[in-house]
């Protein structure tokens, strides 16, 4: 299973910069095709990208994204909703690792 990264220049440069390989600079325009693809993609366990890219997909996508399991999908920054790390873990591993 790999990561992926998906978002603005400035979002995935420190992911390249760490030597992550699926690395997807987008455009708005570019982004929910991508992240489509992105889903797909059976070789990606890990979707990152930014909280105001979730916020701007439309809403199938976006809850087709809260239901998934493989890729699991996190987000990070933003001033919308904010992705819970913990609940995400939770749904695709099936129990409370803090617990």
């Amino acid at each position: 299973m790999e990561l992926a990264v998906v978002g603005s220049g400035e979002f995935v440069t420190g992911f390249r910069l760490a030597g992550v390989k699926k690395i997807f600079e987008v455009n708005n325009g570019e982004l929910e095709l991508t992240v489509e693809k992105i889903l797909e993609d059976r070789e990606v366990g890990i979707l990152v990208m930014h909280g105001d890219d979730l916020i701007k997909l439309p809403e199938m996508l976006r809850n087709t994204i809260n239901d998934s399991v493989e890729p699991t999908v996190v987000t990070l920054g933003g001033s919308g909703e904010s992705s819970n790390l913990r609940e995400k873990i939770k749904q695709s591993v099936g129990v409370d690792l803090w617990k």
